[in-house]
């Protein structure tokens, strides 16, 4: 799973480029993520809002990046979809994560330093 980033100030934004997180995309999604942990600031915001599908799989993986960026990075959660929603607020990770309603948008001077990963 790819992933694009960009700095906002002094936190990280962090969108998925594609529309499930389930088994077949964790392994990827968390292989992405710990590479970004290394540059990573003091937060990051994960902005969920192009996924539309999250199985137990993807919780874990982003359960795992979290895990990743402790303890001197926080993992936020941001624009979650319903379907989305329902799982964090099923197995009470609502509770765990912070979640934003919207994630920042990339100034249009960052617009160009959006990066894959």
């Amino acid at each position: 799973m790819n992933l694009h980033a960009f700095l906002d100030g002094d936190v990280m934004i962090v969108i998925p480029t594609e529309r499930r997180l389930d088994a077949a995309a964790s392994v990827a999604f968390k292989d992405a993520m710990s590479r970004l942990s290394a540059e990573a600031p003091h937060r990051v915001i994960l902005d969920m809002s192009p996924i539309d599908f999250m199985d137990s799989s993807g919780l874990g993986a982003v359960i795992g990046a979290m895990k990743i960026f402790a303890p001197d990075t926080r993992l936020e959660i941001a624009a979650l979809t319903p379907a989305v929603e329902k799982v964090f607020r099923l197995t009470q990770m609502d509770r765990v994560f912070v979640i934003h309603a919207e994630a920042p948008t990339a100034p249009q001077e960052s617009a160009d330093a959006l990066r894959a990963v």
